[in-house]
């Protein structure tokens, strides 16, 4: 399949045919699915349904997988038992050759998806490559980059499959025919979900930088890890135990080109604690804001600790630190 990039940054990016690097691996994980404990379906619009954790078990290592195709395969996802503490036993570990597209072309959740109004509507947000076959996101034009394919892959973090109306008009904006349209669904409360969460330690901090104004196509290369936390049989809690992972103890590396004083303005303000609504697990921040995102710093959501080094001077820059006091107030455990 054809891809074509025309970037309107200062960024030269190749042709990388995200969502057909994707559909490789979304293959090998269909391939696999009664060893990964996924269950695999079709919908009434003849859409491919991946479950990763709603009426199946999934595990980690589903959700391993998961959090690469997410980035439209141009991440590499590990787990280990070393991180950045020795506080935790099992870390996931996530690089990217080309982290600006990998993360915020793919693995951001950006995508806003909704279907019906009052008690059954349906909502969710959409990562992974098939946000580029749609371009929904102003982000993209920024990017400067697009894809052309005959297949596509979604992402949702989701505790029930989506309505088959939602999934049809999904395949449509996506350009591509509803039976070569794969949605994946990992509850946050999976060991699937929990995995593909906590692995966007890298994206998240792409992000915020972003956010901050750096100019992204300046990062060259990153890495991050963050420890892998056990699901929680409800969605505030599980959903404050993977954010906690990042917000206390994800470590992220970028590598950039530029200038010294930018790269280290730029590290000053990433970390977590940068934020006003740092110093709390996730879950008691979300209930004082009654519930509404909307309401918390934006600029919380960024890994612990975090170093910067700047490609022509040498130079590296570490603000930040991994807090094993909040993170275990989090998980209720002694770290």
């Amino acid at each position: 399949m054809k891809s074509t990039s025309q970037p309107e940054t200062d960024a030269s990016y190749a042709l990388l045919d995200l969502n057909e690097r994707a559909g490789v691996l979304v293959d090998a994980l269909v391939d696999d699915a009664v060893m990964l404990r996924l269950g695999v379906s079709r919908d009434k619009a003849h859409v491919r349904i991946v479950d990763a954790g709603i009426e199946v078990q999934g595990g980690l290592e589903a959700g391993r997988r998961i959090a690469e195709i997410c980035m439209g395969g141009l991440g590499k996802v590990s787990m280990s038992g070393t991180g950045g503490t020795s506080g935790w036993p099992l870390y996931v570990h996530v690089h990217s050759v080309s982290p600006v597209i990998a993360c915020l072309g793919s693995q951001y959740a950006g995508w806003s998806l909704s279907h019906g109004s009052g008690k059954g509507a349906f909502s969710a947000l959409g990562s992974g490559p098939g946000r580029v076959l749609a371009r929904k996101e102003a982000l993209f034009a920024e990017l400067g980059i697009m894809d052309r394919a005959s297949r596509a892959c979604l992402v949702m973090e989701v505790d029930r499959p989506p309505p088959s109306e939602l999934t049809a008009k999904i395949a449509a904006d996506c350009g591509v025919q509803p039976e070569h349209l794969t949605l994946i669904l990992t509850p946050t409360r999976s060991l699937a979900g929990t995995v593909q969460i906590v692995a966007r330690v890298l994206e998240v901090a792409l992000h915020k930088a972003h956010t901050l104004g750096f100019p992204v196509a300046h990062i060259i290369d990153g890495f991050g890890c963050a420890p892998i936390p056990a699901p929680a049989p409800d969605f505030l809690t599980a959903m404050g135990r993977t954010n906690d992972a990042i917000l206390f103890a994800g470590q992220v590396h970028l590598f950039v080109d530029g200038k010294d004083a930018d790269a280290e303005s730029l590290c000053e303000r990433l970390p977590s604690a940068a934020s006003r609504d740092f110093g709390r697990p996730f879950a008691e921040v979300f209930k004082d804001y009654d519930y509404d995102f909307f309401q918390i710093d934006p600029m919380l959501f960024s890994p612990a600790d975090v170093i910067v080094s700047v490609l022509q001077s040498g130079r590296s820059f570490r603000m930040g630190a991994v807090n094993l006091a909040l993170l275990g107030r989090s998980l209720g455990i002694s770290v």
